[in-house]
């Protein structure tokens, strides 16, 4: 036993190095497998519950896609606000309807702790694609995996996180992932962006070393990994803050010719204007190869 049957997956705290290589290994034989065949059998006659209460094109499809490709059926479950939730049902009672008809639930919902909530009065499997500014594990699983993939290995990488540290849930959760592994941290934001001290706290109880600054230019030179993410608008109360802040960090050509020769680009997607359309064909832009994987790790 793999220690994931019949299991729910809300945190990445879930997760060990034993776990993760389990995991990318059947990551790796999905891949072989679309590549080979394209879809096979091995879910026929399951059927995915795919409950999204915030707008998602890349989760949402790509668990739809991960679930068709293996024979499964979905049930989609996009526009919450115009169902039954607006009646005022309970997300536990919505839960409970859905798994009477499924055998896996999907779920995205903006409030922290919501998945932990689902899992609790469901007896199926809840799998959490998001909740609020928490965690998305099965992001931060797709993330490391496109490390591993791309670069071979994961000791000994210097990884910097840029933009966004403070609301971005994605590097909060990869942080924690890639604690597991002997790295760097480079962390590059605005002051008023930096890391949140939880995730700082456990960097430094794992006796990680990490380097805070405002800079990319700190790092650009020795990065293996370069992980940005968006400055969110939504998450700003106060927008003159965020017209301060939002072009701070923009990764062209100029920026990339300082950059080492064997390294990646990261991007959970989507992009505003961090990254110049002219590194798409940079061969060390990896934030279409993170999203294809996000269908083999899902």
């Amino acid at each position: 036993d793999n220690g994931f049957y019949g299991r729910d997956i809300l945190s990445v705290s879930q997760f060990d190095r034993a776990k993760l290589d389990y995991i990318f290994g059947v990551g790796e034989e999905m891949r072989m497998l679309v590549e080979r065949f394209g879809s096979a059998d091995l879910l026929q006659g399951k059927i995915l519950a795919n409950l999204f209460y915030e707008p998602s094109t890349r989760t949402s499809s790509s668990f739809m896609a991960a679930m068709l490709r293996l024979g499964g059926q979905v049930i989609p479950i996009n526009n919450v606000q115009y169902s039954s939730v607006t009646k005022g049902e309970s997300l536990p009672d919505t839960v409970r309807t859905l798994e009477s008809y499924s055998d896996v639930i999907v779920i995205r919902h903006p409030e922290v702790g919501s998945a932990a909530t689902a899992a609790h009065y469901a007896s199926k499997p809840v799998i959490n694609a998001g909740d609020g500014v928490g965690e998305h594990p099965t992001q931060a699983l797709l993330d490391l995996f496109t490390v591993q993939e791309a670069l071979g290995a994961i000791d000994g990488l210097k990884i910097a996180m840029v933009g966004d540290l403070k609301f971005g849930r994605t590097v909060h959760s990869l942080t924690k992932l890639l604690v597991n592994y002997g790295v760097e941290f480079v962390f590059v934001s605005p002051d008023i962006l930096r890391m949140p001290k939880d995730v700082i706290d456990v960097v430094n109880s794992s006796g990680h070393s990490y380097v805070e600054t405002e800079d990319v230019h700190d790092c650009i030179g020795d990065a293996d990994v370069l992980y940005i993410t968006r400055v969110q608008k939504e998450r700003f109360t106060d927008l003159a803050e965020y017209e301060a802040v939002k072009d701070q960090y923009v990764v062209d050509p100029a920026l990339m010719s300082k950059a080492k020769q064997r390294m990646i680009v990261m991007h959970p997607l989507p992009r505003v204007n961090e990254i110049s359309y002219a590194i798409d064909n940079d061969p060390r832009a990896a934030y279409f190869d993170q999203m294809r994987n996000g269908m083999y790790i899902r």
